[in-house]
């Protein structure tokens, strides 16, 4: 058996003073823990969308009418909300799963040695994007499922996303400066691909903000274009980027570009025809809830492959600190 070092009271004060850095004192994770505690703030984050979705295509928006207690009168639902207000205070309760998984993911890439500052920033800016989307919630709650205003929530989410895919992707990496694996050409194709992805998630919002699944059984208000219009913009955009990404590929092939590249790019082309095969289905068989479900996570899954295509265009390997060689050390001893 391990005998367990007594605390002091100055170990006490220490603690409560910087807890991580107490923390990190006596804890030094395995580098594949520093991976698994990423990844799981990036699945969390993916999974607070879903559910987020959930809530709104069960109309259950206004499960709990206001914020941030469910009602007046009381913190939680209450069994006369019924069905709704149980979802809505649920996906609520998750906001605290989210963070205790970006609280591990700080506290793991803070107790990892030698200590990667990036990392621990990283792991801090997710924290500060849940705070503000939580923030933000309670704000669409209180002004009645504003579509603007749900459409900022769904995009501050992917913000998150994209924190927690970098910081995932950094813990498999160094911190020497980044060496490009392919050409100016290509970097510049895969560049079109991001700005042509993140206008078809924000038109997207928009296909969303203007549909039938206003997220509550009451009036809700809609944004005030033709959704059927706004859906056909919405699947040219998603045609634009399936092309990119086909033609990225075939670039890729071309130039014998590395393997990892490759495979990403493959992995997103497949991921955009099982998105594209359920919008046109959703689209023809007027949305039904299940196939809107599926879509907000193939929406997710998309931008997470794109980011993954755009991080693979180069390596970053482990920072080598230069140490004097003996001419160099003779040299000081003269000294």
């Amino acid at each position: 058996m391990v005998r367990v070092q007594n605390l002091t009271r100055a170990d006490a004060l220490s603690a409560v003073r910087n807890p991580l850095a107490f923390i990190a004192e006596r804890w030094t994770p395995a580098s594949r823990t520093v991976r698994r505690a990423a990844l799981a703030a990036l699945v969390m984050s993916v999974v607070i969308v879903v559910t987020g979705g959930a809530v709104r295509l069960t109309g259950s928006g206004l499960g709990c009418p206001t914020w941030p207690k469910c009602t007046d009168d009381s913190l939680t639902a209450t069994s006369a909300m019924g069905f709704h207000g149980a979802i809505e205070f649920g996906n609520r309760m998750l906001t605290y799963v989210l963070c205790a998984a970006v609280g591990w993911a700080i506290i793991a890439a803070r107790s990892r040695k030698p200590w990667r500052r990036g990392l621990t920033r990283l792991g801090w800016a997710q924290f500060w994007i849940v705070m503000s989307n939580a923030v933000l919630g309670g704000i669409v709650v209180l002004v009645g499922l504003n579509p603007y205003t749900v459409a900022a929530h769904f995009l501050l989410s992917t913000a998150l996303i994209t924190v927690a895919a970098l910081m995932w992707q950094r813990t498999r990496e160094g911190d020497a400066a980044p060496r490009p694996l392919v050409g100016k050409s290509v970097q510049q194709l895969v560049w079109f691909l991001v700005v042509a992805a993140v206008l078809l998630i924000a038109v997207g919002t928009v296909v969303t903000g203007a549909g039938p699944h206003a997220g509550d059984s009451s009036e809700v208000e809609r944004i005030p274009v033709s959704w059927e219009n706004i859906a056909k913009l919405h699947a040219v955009l998603a045609w634009i980027v399936v092309t990119l990404t086909f033609a990225l590929w075939f670039v890729l092939k071309a130039v014998d570009a590395p393997q990892g590249p490759l495979r990403r790019t493959r992995d997103l082309f497949l991921i955009l025809l099982s998105q594209g095969v359920l919008g046109y289905v959703q689209y023809f068989t007027d949305l039904p809830e299940a196939l809107v479900a599926l879509h907000m996570l193939g929406s997710c899954l998309v931008w997470i492959g794109v980011l993954r295509v755009l991080l693979s265009l180069r390596e970053r390997p482990e920072a080598v600190t230069d140490l004097p060689g003996p001419a160099t050390t003779s040299a000081l001893t003269r000294a």
